[in-house]
């Protein structure tokens, strides 16, 4: 969005588009929000930039002219792009100018001040409803728009928001946006889990979500442990969620994000070659078998 808001940057999003298309990717996840930082999509609540908009315009007609799906993630969990820090910065200048005396609120308010979730459902509409300028096809109409994603890797029990999404569009799947954490049912695939606030079964269990999603960077909770372990961790996070998503939820699920750090001591292009062929090996093994993915 933010490379295509820029003339002189948009050409890498055509080279990138061009290069999935013919790699034969036909799904692709972006944001749908910038809050507040610097050239943000939504500057202050209520208030967005048109030319940012016009850049995820740009995209998404990219993307129908090259047969790829969008996923459209509308928040983030984490303060890069504003994320739900920035929606509380904003609650709290709302309310200090009303009583300077008023505590600050925390980002944990978030889930649960009523302004905040306004900011956020607001949001959430200005996206939906916007008529794109390029394919003149409002969002919340475009077949271009695989899924919605509410936020990205929350760190808390799922926001009913998600039912007030639909009310505003019922044609497209709508998933959280999860890492894939467990509570204390499955401590045994990631202990200390129950820390991060979300729950993989119950968080995808709500009836408004319709396919679950798991994050995948095993050098995170497992910085200590040798490729091998690392690759074993692997196979465990991914068996685990499908055993899950299949006889439990019985719902699909994606792999939304992996990678590997080059930060890490010893990486290496082998090393990550590997990794990749691991996780993709486990999804077309499973997707044989006739399982979630």
């Amino acid at each position: 969005m933010m490379f295509a808001a820029d003339y002189s940057t948009r050409n890498k999003v055509i080279d990138a588009f061009q290069k999935a298309s013919e790699t034969g990717l036909n799904v692709a996840r972006i944001w749908a929000f910038d809050d507040g930082d610097h050239r943000p999509l939504q500057s202050s609540p209520g208030s967005c930039n048109e030319e940012v908009f016009k850049g995820l315009d740009f995209v998404i007609a990219k993307a129908l002219k090259l047969g790829i799906y969008m996923i459209l993630s509308l928040m983030n969990d984490w303060k890069d792009y504003g994320g739900k820090d920035k929606y509380v910065e904003w609650e709290n200048q709302h309310y200090h100018n009303l009583n300077r005396n008023i505590r600050n609120l925390t980002e944990d308010d978030f889930f649960i001040d009523s302004l905040t979730k306004e900011y956020y459902k607001n949001h959430v509409k200005a996206v939906l409803t916007r008529n794109n300028t390029i394919t003149r096809v409002a969002y919340k109409d475009d077949p271009t728009i695989l899924a919605w994603e509410l936020k990205n890797e929350p760190c808390c029990p799922s926001d009913p928001t998600g039912s007030n999404l639909q009310s505003i569009d019922n044609k497209h799947l709508l998933e959280i946006g999860l890492e894939g954490f467990y509570w204390e049912s499955r401590q045994q695939y990631n202990p200390n889990s129950n820390l991060d606030g979300t729950d993989f079964i119950a968080n995808n269990q709500i009836p408004d979500i319709d396919f679950a999603t798991i994050h995948l960077y095993p050098e995170l909770p497992s910085t200590n442990k040798t490729e091998a372990e690392q690759l074993a961790f692997v196979d465990k996070w991914i068996e685990s969620h499908v055993l899950d998503s299949n006889a439990v939820l019985e719902k699909p699920i994606v792999i939304s994000e992996f990678g590997k750090s080059y930060k890490l001591e010893g990486y290496s292009l082998d090393k990550r070659n590997k990794y990749f062929q691991k996780i993709y090996d486990d999804v077309y093994n499973s997707a044989r078998l006739g399982g979630p993915f």
